[in-house]
């Protein structure tokens, strides 16, 4: 079973108005912005040698870490791997490590990128969203579509092994011809992965008061549907399959591994302000205040915000909403309803097949369930007739 830290990097250069992250931009505190990155990679050193020493020596290997955020690049390169240094001398890691950053294209500096491979790093996820340079306005995103391509080249020049593109559909202004042409100058770069998600409206956002004062429409989940559709026919056609509801590798090779072990039910431990930790039965999240977080974390303390331990039923819960997100699909046990499972069958939602994959907690022979892509549409509809 895999085990992974994430790493939660709160700072962006602008916020953008439909992100409800644990997030801030210079000038949103009074402290200097290279001061608090500065106290953000020492606390998150020391966070993660708490962690050393509360797993213990029986502690599983990571194999893999992954820097969110916020924008992690918009951190001094040294800093960053100043904390995948401290990951490597303090806890026992995989000799495949994978490290994952998340970056935007605005805003990276010559040699960045090169620095952080040689730091560690193997692969690169870079915020594109979008082709179109009105529903960049509409998301706020303040750079132009070209800087991401541009910053897939950068990627592969300084030597990562996997480079993929975030995309986002279905922002009001957006037209299947913007759509596609988003598609298509997405899939003409050098990528082996793709990423893209439904926008969604999130409370307290100023997206959400947008759309709560009438001056832009909410999304259309029949729209998004289609452009699903129209994204899963371009990355068929450009070698790119989906193994998960959002998520598109050229192969296994350029899954993201992290990400899998999260929809695996796997464990993983989260450092920084806002985020989360799952391990065994236990889940906490850490203080959101980056001054609260530190301190808590400059006493040797867990961070946590707030904590809770799942019981049987909350499991059986997450692992099916989970799961059912991936190509591999949900093994069949005696925690589901056979009737439900035909019921699905037969509407066309999933199909059942022989076998199980390697990674899952199912052994050989299970039988499992993978949902068809007019289930995938419909995935939130078949997660509840499952639990």
């Amino acid at each position: 079973m895999s085990f992974g830290i994430y790493v939660h990097v709160p700072f962006c250069l602008r916020r953008c108005g439909y992100c409800a992250f644990v997030t801030s931009a210079p000038g949103d505190d009074r402290v200097p912005w290279e001061d608090r990155h500065r106290t953000w990679a020492r606390s998150v050193v020391h966070e993660i040698g708490t962690a050393a020493a509360l797993l213990g020596d029986h502690r599983p290997p990571v194999d893999t870490v992954y820097l969110g955020g916020g924008t992690p690049t918009v951190v001094d390169p040294d800093l960053v791997v100043a904390v995948l240094d401290a990951t490597r001398r303090d806890l026992d890691v995989a000799d495949d490590l994978e490290v994952t950053i998340e970056c935007n294209p605005d805003g990276l500096r010559p040699g960045q990128l090169g620095r952080l491979v040689d730091g560690g790093v193997t692969r690169v996820s870079i915020g594109m969203q979008s082709a179109d340079p009105a529903v960049l306005r509409t998301l706020d995103r303040s750079h132009p579509w070209e800087l991401a391509v541009v910053a897939v080249d950068d990627a592969r020049s300084a030597g990562a092994a996997h480079v993929g593109l975030d995309l986002i559909l279905g922002t009001p202004g957006e037209t299947d011809e913007s759509w596609c042409r988003t598609l298509d100058v997405a899939l003409a770069c050098d990528v082996d992965h793709l990423s893209a998600y439904a926008l969604a409206v999130e409370p307290g956002t100023k997206l959400a008061a947008r759309v709560r004062g009438g001056s832009l429409p909410a999304p259309d989940p029949d729209v998004a549907a289609r452009r699903y559709e129209l994204l899963d026919d371009a990355c068929s056609a450009a070698g790119l399959q989906w193994y998960e509801l959002s998520n598109w590798a050229a192969d296994d090779g350029a899954r993201c591994r992290h990400n899998l072990g999260t929809w695996r039910d796997h464990d993983w431990w989260g450092v920084g302000p806002g985020a989360h930790s799952h391990v065994g039965s236990q889940r906490w999240w850490n203080h959101a205040a980056e001054r609260e977080w530190a301190t808590a974390v400059g006493e040797g303390r867990i961070p946590a915000a707030g904590h809770e331990v799942l019981d049987r039923a909350a499991r059986r819960c997450e692992r099916i909403m989970l799961g059912i997100r991936l190509r591999e699909g949900l093994a069949v046990d005696e925690e589901l309803d056979p009737g439900a499972v035909d019921a699905l069958v037969a509407d066309g939602l999933v199909d059942r097949r022989d076998g199980s994959t390697p990674g899952t907690r199912t052994g050989p022979g299970a039988d499992r369930i993978v949902l068809t892509r007019r289930g995938r549409l419909l995935a939130d509809a078949v997660v509840r007739r499952l639990v």
